[in-house]
């Protein structure tokens, strides 16, 4: 395994260079989460990626060397990092062959569950830990301790949208007995109005948000997975398990998504849609009293086409 550090090292350089070239980019998610010291480690690291930039930055990938290794896409499933594809939520995804296990790197245009413009929140080289907390919001459990921790950190700045990512009900009573939070907030998110009050169902509420926060996310990952399905099958046929460059390899994946592979696959399902879809999983899980509290999802796909 590649030294954490080291590939600290790697995927920053990577970034201030494509920062120097003039491409608007941050690293996000596991590497954010422990450079904001919430996290002790991770594996890969994820990248947020000017849309209009993604050719520039395709090409500054994939001249990039690891331990004189040049990187390629990850497998089949990978998207081209194409503007087309960025728009609708399309993530990218990049190895380099180091071994015994592979460095990897995902880029994304749009920040899941975003609700402001990501590119708005930079600090240096890395996205701030608003828009990090946001994209955490997973059905992954692990996640979550995470997520109030960056809303901790983010109060003490301060900057009271902190008050959105705490999940812990002793926390947030005390964040909302502190701080003044704008209505608007408290529309995004109505617990902040039982913390504010003392309400004793904030607990049982807090827990019905990361339900609905889970389901939302397994409902969306649904969608990308189906039509992700066609254009894996075209591009293991295209490919052919030849040895390819990057640039080989991108221009067969534009080929056969442009063939295969939707460009929005929520806007084509419907992001209102969408949001009933994971409201309902939610429902079949939590006691109906909790839902009128749950947050508006809808504001949570800013950038997306």
């Amino acid at each position: 395994m590649i030294p954490y550090r080291e590939l600290e090292s790697f995927f920053t350089k990577l970034v201030s260079t494509a920062q120097e070239r003039g491409i608007t980019c941050a690293i996000t998610s596991g590497m954010a989460c422990v450079h904001f010291g919430v996290a002790a480690t991770t594996k890969d690291c994820d990248v947020l990626c000017e849309v209009g930039k993604a050719d520039a930055f395709r090409e500054l990938i994939a001249e990039t060397s690891l331990r004189d290794l040049l990187p390629n896409y990850r497998g089949n499933i990978s998207p081209p990092l194409d503007a087309r594809w960025m728009r609708g939520g399309w993530t990218s995804h990049f190895t380099w062959k180091t071994k015994p296990e592979e460095a990897c790197l995902d880029v994304f245009g749009i920040a899941p569950r975003g609700s402001s413009p990501w590119e708005r929140e930079l600090q240096g080289r890395y996205v701030s830990r608003h828009i990090v907390a946001e994209m955490k919001r997973t059905n992954r459990p692990k996640d979550w301790p995470y997520i109030t921790a960056l809303g901790i950190k983010l109060l003490k700045e301060p900057d009271v949208r902190g008050c959105l990512h705490l999940f812990d009900a002793a926390t947030l009573r005390d964040a909302a007995r502190l701080h003044a939070i704008p209505d608007g907030m408290k529309n995004a998110r109505p617990s902040l109005r039982l913390a504010a009050s003392g309400d004793e169902r904030l607990e049982a509420v807090l827990h019905a948000e990361q339900v609905f926060w889970h389901q939302l996310d397994a409902c969306r990952i649904r969608l990308y997975e189906k039509a992700l399905r066609p254009y894996v099958s075209a591009v293991r046929k295209a490919i052919a398990r030849r040895p390819l460059t990057l640039s080989e390899s991108h221009e067969l994946r534009v080929e056969c998504a442009l063939r295969c592979l939707a460009p929005s696959p929520v806007k084509a399902h419907g992001f209102a849609h969408l949001i009933a879809d994971a409201r309902e999983a939610t429902a079949k899980l939590v006691h109906p009293s909790l839902m009128d509290w749950l947050p508006d999802g809808a504001l949570h796909f800013i950038g997306m086409e």
